[in-house]
Parts: C-alpha cells; structure tokens; sequence
C-alpha cells in the first residue's frame, strides 16, 4: 500500500527484532501473519531460526525489519562466547528490540518469558532496547491460565515493558502489535522528527507496510 503523495526518510533503518518464547505459543504464526497474513492451523515446532525481511513505514520513516523467529532457547546467552557456541548465527545479544510471546492458557509459557527476559537484563545493556510482552491466542481467552490485569500490571508498571494481547489466529492485534513496536524504535531514532523525500525513490524491494 504506497500513495504517491507519500514522503519518507531517504534513510532507511535497518531493524533487527529477535522473537522468543517456549513452544508452541505462536510465535511463527504471529510473524507469518504479518509478513504474509497467513495462518496455518497445523503446529509445527520451530526446530532452526527463520529469518523474515518485511519494510514498514511508520511517521513518515521507511525501516527495513529483520525478525528472526527463534527455536525454543533454554537460556539466553550471557555473553558471546556463550552466545557463539549455543546460539551461532541467532544475533540475539544485538537484537534492536525483542518480543517475548506467551499463550494465554500457559502460566507456564509465562514463566519462561518472565525467566528470559531476566536473564537479558542482567545480559546485556537494555538502554534503548524496546521489550515488548505478547500474550498470544486471545481467540481462547475462556481457558485464560493467569489474569490479563495480573500480568499487565507486572509488565507495564514493574517491568517498564510495553504489553499487548492477539490473536494469530483470528489475526487480532497483530499489526497493532508491530505499529507499537515501530512508534517506540521510531520514537528513539528519530522523536518523531521526520525528514522527507519521495517514497517511490525507497522502495525498491520487500513487501512494505504503512503502519
């Protein structure tokens, strides 16, 4: 979707978003529903990294998204030599934002983000590196494990996250999810300072999406 009234940022950011989270959450169905709205009722686990490369345009800037979607990861690397040996090739510790996915009928899948996203904090340097938390499958909100206001609560208030519920399946807030991602990377490269050129010269390739 381009208009050719559209202006944009001759610079294109490049963003690197590494998308965790235990099995079977949907963490793949929440990428593929973005990147190719799709959906695909069968599960089938991750067993290696996937790498998608879709273009967003959000306040007038065009960035480039890398999102990887990460196997299931027992711990997260506390520096790169841990990082070479378990994880080569995932990119996790120079991640430019993460998102940490959860099923919403798993207060164990919960425990495993809450888990993760410790061991990132004591990891690496979080200043200007956006978390957000992802309670996935709305559409199954009657069999919910823990409270969407317990959790929201924890997040956004003592974990300083940005929180969001969706539904891969019904493809419910998954864009919502993105477009508030993108306003906080957004937000700090460039506080909403746009400078502009013609959107026709940028893009060149990839499937983009004005958010």
């Amino acid at each position: 979707m381009t208009s050719s009234h559209l202006t944009i940022d001759s610079d294109q950011q490049r963003i690197k978003l590494a998308v965790l989270g235990a099995p079977g959450v949907g963490k793949s169905s929440i990428i593929r529903q973005f990147v190719n709205q799709e959906f695909n009722a069968e599960y089938i686990p991750t067993e290696r990294k996937h790498v998608y490369l879709p273009s967003v345009i959000i306040n007038d800037h065009l960035y480039e998204l890398k999102i990887i979607d990460c196997p299931y990861i027992p711990y997260f690397p506390v520096n790169s030599l841990y990082e070479w040996t378990d994880f080569r090739g995932y990119g996790l510790r120079n991640a430019t934002a993460y998102i940490l996915v959860y099923d919403i009928t798993s207060e164990e899948s919960f425990q495993y983000i809450k888990n993760i996203r410790d061991q990132i904090l004591e990891s690496r340097d979080m200043h200007d590196v956006p978390l957000f938390v992802v309670g996935n499958k709305h559409d199954l909100s009657d069999e919910r494990g823990i409270s969407r206001r317990e959790v929201a609560s924890m997040v956004k208030k003592h974990w300083k996250c940005g929180y969001i519920e969706c539904s891969a399946k019904c493809n419910w807030h998954v864009v919502l999810l993105f477009k508030e991602l993108m306003k906080t990377i957004d937000h700090i490269d460039y506080g909403h300072k746009p400078t502009s050129v013609r959107v026709q010269d940028a893009l060149r390739r990839n499937r983009c999406v004005i958010l």
